[in-house]
């Protein structure tokens, strides 16, 4: 048994009796219409520089077969469309708003014969052992109910010498940037979220 880990205990809503996982499908959900213009504004856009920053990594295995957890509204999967070329993305999602949204995305351009988006549980993973030689998540592992479970399910999918590429937030430790950014997150971002969703 894989004891908890303090992330784990992370929760949307601490005053709700459902799980981490209920919980964030409920509030991506409820958010889905909002969610890629919030992280433009509350990242002022660095979020889509980070995502292709992240993709960049995959460059020199060139991936044909790429899987990306925790795809939301398909921006990660659509972006590594555009740089790789790879034969077949497929994005999973426990929300099935940010898996509609992303469809209509990917519809429009005309990408549905390269990118598959389908509800998934990234502790879960529906896919035979080394099914993939990439593996993506962006913004997405902080979310994970069980980050141990979530992360060997990655591992378990990819194929011997793949690739897994995380994409998260951390804390800057230089004193300034550290400052402004406890600021930012403490008051701007609660603030702004609220105000739009």
């Amino acid at each position: 048994m894989q004891k908890s880990l303090p992330h784990d205990k992370i929760v949307p809503f601490k005053d709700s009796d459902l799980d981490k996982k209920q919980q964030v499908a409920g509030m991506f959900d409820q958010i889905a219409f909002r969610y890629d213009f919030l992280n433009r504004l509350l990242s002022g856009g660095i979020d889509v520089y980070w995502r292709r920053r992240a993709i960049k990594e995959l460059m020199a295995l060139q991936p044909q077969k790429v899987l990306d957890v925790a795809t939301g509204t398909g921006d990660v999967a659509i972006m590594t469309y555009k740089f790789l070329k790879p034969a077949t993305i497929v994005g999973i999602d426990i929300s099935e708003n940010m898996l509609n949204l992303g469809r209509k995305k990917i519809a429009k351009l005309l990408l549905n014969k390269h990118i598959a988006l389908q509800q998934g549980d990234s502790e879960a993973i529906n896919f035979p052992n080394g099914t993939f030689d990439a593996v993506t998540v962006a913004f997405g592992v902080r979310n994970f109910q069980h980050l141990h479970k979530g992360l060997a399910e990655m591992l378990r999918v990819l194929q011997p010498g793949g690739k897994l590429v995380v994409l998260e937030f951390s804390k800057p430790r230089q004193s300034i940037v550290k400052g402004f950014y406890n600021l930012y997150m403490r008051l701007v971002t609660p603030g702004i979220g609220r105000l739009i969703s």
